[in-house]
């Protein structure tokens, strides 16, 4: 090496010692899934193989040189076989001598075992047979346990029933019996009343003709509502009537009670006339005057009405 891989390899003597003192295994390829590795003595003597030798070098200082015992011999591990053992031909057994025990041995047992396993065969099918015998029975003993239980069901089901039955029947006859005696409670108790009540409706006005009810309801309120309105009209006619007849004679009050201009020429023929004036005013004074008397005499039926 050169002289920088010395001096990169340079170490403390306790470094060295310590490497010394560790053994150097070499490294396993890892075991497959599902296996692992088991460290097994298979030589007498152990000798450690390395493909290469670490070399170190190393510098120290070393005191005088003390006594040490002998370096032993260095003894190679055993290789090869130490033992062996020779047997020639017939020294063990003859085969057809030693082989007919074993042959009877052989054919004894497997004749045993094939009468045991026939037996055991039989044995399984007398099994089966009892049992299948066995589950019939308990299947039929089941079936009839359940019919019976069925029946047993159906007794007290009926005879729930027909208690039912009977207790509802019973409650008819008692609410009917109620109900007999609550109608003829009620028959003799409204025998009286439903008369009475029937008149005292009639009485009231709840029971009536339908004809007459009609002419009430309809025909008469027809009737006075034409009545009033033609009233009405002659009223109207008549007020009417009154107010021009008013103005007619205020126009001719008014005109009669101014002075006629004087004529000097006419004053002596004019007096007869003046005097037979008179009368017509007064006729016409009376003839305005009777359809007012006619008006009162006729206000009075109808004020009445």
């Amino acid at each position: 090496p050169s002289t920088q891989e010395v001096k990169k390899r340079k170490r403390t003597p306790k470094q060295v010692k310590k490497l010394s003192q560790e053994p150097i295994r070499p490294g396993t390829p890892e075991p497959v899934e599902g296996r692992e590795h088991v460290y097994v003595q298979t030589e007498l003597y152990l000798e450690e193989i390395s493909d290469r030798v670490i070399e170190i070098d190393g510098e120290c200082q070393t005191d005088d040189f003390l006594d040490r015992p002998p370096t032993p011999l260095f003894i190679p591990a055993k290789t090869g076989k130490d033992v062996a053992t020779q047997i020639e031909e017939g020294e063990l057994f003859d085969f057809d001598i030693e082989v007919k025990p074993i042959l009877e041995v052989l054919v004894g047992k497997t004749v045993e075992q094939a009468l045991l396993e026939v037996m055991e065969e039989e044995e399984l099918a007398q099994l089966w047979s009892h049992q299948r015998a066995f589950a019939e029975l308990r299947n039929a003993e089941f079936a009839e346990l359940q019919r019976l239980e069925e029946q047993d069901r159906r007794i007290r089901e009926e005879k729930e029933r027909r208690r039912l039955e009977h207790l509802e029947k019973l409650r008819k006859q008692k609410e009917t019996a109620e109900k007999i005696a609550a109608r003829a409670f009620a028959q003799r108790y409204l025998a009286d009343l439903i008369p009475s009540v029937f008149n005292n409706l009639y009485d009231s006005g709840f029971f009536y003709d339908p004809i007459e009810r009609d002419i009430e309801t309809e025909f008469l309120p027809w009737l006075m509502s034409e009545v009033e309105e033609t009233l009405q009209k002659k009223v109207l006619g008549r007020m009417m009537l009154d107010s021009l007849i008013r103005m007619v004679v205020e126009k001719r009050l008014d005109e009669f009670s101014r002075p006629p201009p004087p004529d000097p020429t006419e004053a002596p023929a004019e007096e007869p006339g003046a005097t037979d004036e008179a009368p017509q005013v007064s006729g016409e004074a009376d003839a305005a005057e009777q359809p007012i008397a006619e008006e009162e005499e006729t206000d009075q039926p109808v004020d009445e009405e």
